[in-house]
């Protein structure tokens, strides 16, 4: 048993209902002495429309053609019948299919063509009884007005569903899209920051193979172990994507206060000297997103000085916590001097996605020229804790 079966048989239900409902209509126009082919047509036309497969409708076969041509071939019947002045047949048959491709057209047509089809199916529904009651106003009145009820259940019925499919679509977007920015940040943070930092080791590599060539395996050794994170991080990255399940958040590239060490540690080139300086007042059982947006800020800020001020000797890194705010600054001595790619800039997304994951957090980042130096810059966030 699949899990399509109890749809199928309820199609397969829907179904007879209203091809038994059609041959209720064209027995009761024969046995009446009506001319039976007009209603035969108009029902053909409705049950091609309503049954034919979803997987065999050709491309032209849109949801307007396909519930606007039965509306408009059942007006034309009825025009006919009246502009004659000739009775002729209504049933259950032609009601349920037009009250079915009613259904259809306000919540699977596009829009404006869904007011355009649903009002076509509701006026031929409604218009429907004149061909018999042309000259019994009261029974015409009658039919019209429970056909107008129905209409009304109907389209009511198609609207709400129609909506809570556009909400759920919206959902799905918004989730889609907050995806996307959350692996595009780890991929900036994670990899980028990786591979910066064997661009700059490797063009060392390429100077010192002539100047010092002794110590030359001290940064290949860098360049290799840059690498394997680099790969670890895309790995880590690509496994998210590939996984649906409800863990695979929890696999995502993440850091901590702890990991700040081990950054700081791989970050300094032989030339440059780069100081952790980590108040013992930063308690370890900080908000897990704290310490993970506060590792963001410092590889953040590392990057950028190798990109921006490659000239920096003296990089410090301070965390602090005052008992209510945990302060991440991370300074440097540069002038800006750098020998990198134009291309290895970066395009400035890391500060605007620093900026919004700290303000998202309660917290206040900025950026901009070390104060009281002439030289220098400095990165500072603040994130409340909430400890007293």
């Amino acid at each position: 048993m699949t899990s399509d079966s109890p749809r199928s048989c309820v199609r397969g239900f829907v179904t007879t209902l209203l091809v038994l409902a059609a041959g209720v209509d064209l027995l009761s126009a024969n046995e009446s002495g009506y001319e039976v082919w007009p209603t035969a047509v108009v029902l053909a036309i409705g049950l091609a429309a309503l049954l034919w497969p979803a997987g065999r409708r050709p491309d032209w076969f849109t949801p307007q053609l396909r519930t606007g041509v039965p509306a408009v071939a059942s007006l034309l019947f009825t025009a006919g019948s009246v502009v004659l002045d000739e009775q002729a047949p209504f049933g259950p048959g032609e009601s349920a299919i037009l009250l079915s491709l009613l259904f259809i057209a306000v919540r699977r047509c596009p829009q404006p063509w869904a007011v355009v089809c649903g009002v076509l199916n509701g006026a031929a529904l409604l218009a429907s009884p004149a061909r018999f009651y042309q000259h019994d106003e009261s029974g015409l009145l009658g039919f019209m007005l429970i056909a107008l009820v129905l209409v009304g259940l109907v389209a009511g019925l198609a609207g709400y569903l129609r909506a809570l499919d556009y909400r759920r679509n919206m959902a799905i977007n918004a989730t889609r899209r907050s995806e996307r920015v959350a692996i595009a940040a780890d991929l900036h943070d994670f990899v980028a920051h990786h591979v910066t930092g064997i661009l700059v080791q490797t063009q060392m590599a390429r100077m010192m193979a002539t100047t010092q060539p002794e110590d030359l395996d001290t940064v290949l050794a860098g360049i290799e172990r840059a690498a394997t994170e680099a790969l670890a991080s895309m790995r880590r990255t690509v496994g998210v994507l590939r996984d649906t399940g409800p863990d695979a958040a929890d696999r995502r590239p993440v850091g901590d206060l702890a990991g700040i060490a081990e950054l700081t540690d791989g970050f300094a080139s032989p030339l440059q000297h780069v100081t952790l300086d980590r108040d013992p007042a930063v308690p370890d059982d900080l908000p897990h997103e704290v310490q993970a947006a506060a590792f963001r800020v410092v590889q953040e800020a590392l990057t950028n000085v190798r990109r921006h001020a490659a000239d920096a000797t003296e990089i410090t890194v301070r965390l602090s916590h005052d008992g209510r705010r945990l302060e991440v600054a991370v300074t440097n001595d540069g002038r800006g001097g750098t020998q990198l790619p134009a291309a290895a800039h970066g395009g400035g997304f890391g500060l605007v996605g620093l900026t919004e994951r700290v303000t998202a957090l309660g917290g206040d980042l900025r950026a901009g020229p070390l104060a009281g130096h002439v030289e220098g810059w400095e990165v500072r966030a603040l994130f409340p804790t909430g400890k007293a």
